[in-house]
């Protein structure tokens, strides 16, 4: 009997040990993340996830509030628009924070055996992060430069911001490359995508309006010509008018 018993013990050790799974930590009672936060997040979430591992979606009740807060634009806002804190201390934030966003692209690219993302909405989010942060990111670096210029009207000066400006708009390009991928999202995916042109597209134009825009109208309209989606089509349309109208009042 004690030998039935000790085996039968065992077998619940096993079987205990066997559906053990490993705990993911991120500070979530933290209100903002820092970039220390997000460099252990990131980490996690890139390298932490066994293969065959679910990583956190906005669909999970349980895993949810992980998206949310990595994707918080508050997180960098926080510091970046506190005009009580020095420029050169913001800029330094942004460009640390911009070196975690290109880390998180990362996190949720992966797809399945049709080629359909496995994560659209939160690659989505995380896209949309960074083109809330860039915003900040480069208006700081240009307001540093023009701050510590000799002479912030001159031609050097004047082509430097204008230089940064230009790779911003090439950077938000690439965000538009995603409609090549459309056949990869869900429904809910392709909305999202259609939203981030609405909003941070139009950010970014009221901010540089008298920026040169023709690459993005040109790519605009090729991805308009290309795109089959009912939910993408009218945001390229609303973006190319909004480029146009500024043009017309040059």
């Amino acid at each position: 009997m004690k030998l039935i018993k000790y085996a039968f013990l065992a077998i619940i050790c096993l079987t205990l040990t066997n559906c053990k799974t490993e705990e993911h930590e991120f500070p979530l009672d933290k209100r903002y993340w820092d970039t220390a936060d997000y460099d252990k997040a990131v980490l996690e979430l890139r390298y932490g996830y066994k293969d065959d591992e679910k990583k956190p979606t906005f669909d999970n009740p349980e895993t949810r509030i992980i998206v949310e807060k990595l994707t918080d634009h508050q997180n960098y806002k926080v510091v970046l628009e506190d005009k009580e804190l020095g420029i050169k201390h913001r800029n330094d934030v942004a460009t640390a924070f911009f070196n975690e966003w290109k880390d998180m692209n990362q996190i949720y690219t992966a797809t399945d055996r049709k080629d359909k993302y496995l994560y659209d909405k939160e690659m989505l989010a995380v896209w949309q992060f960074g083109l809330g942060l860039q915003l900040g990111y480069f208006k700081l670096g240009n307001d540093q430069i023009l701050e510590s210029a000799d002479d912030p009207n001159s031609s050097r000066v004047k082509n430097q911001v204008n230089s940064n400006v230009s790779t911003l708009i090439k950077n938000y390009l690439i965000y538009l490359d995603e409609i090549n991928n459309e056949n990869a999202f869900t429904e809910e995916g392709k909305s999202k995508l259609a939203e981030g042109i609405d909003k941070f597209f139009s950010e970014l134009i009221e901010l540089y309006p008298n920026a040169n825009y023709s690459g993005m109208e040109n790519k605009a309209n090729l991805m308009l010509k290309k795109s089959q989606s009912g939910k993408i089509k009218p945001s390229l349309s609303k973006l190319i008018e909004l480029i146009n109208s500024k043009k017309s009042q040059e």
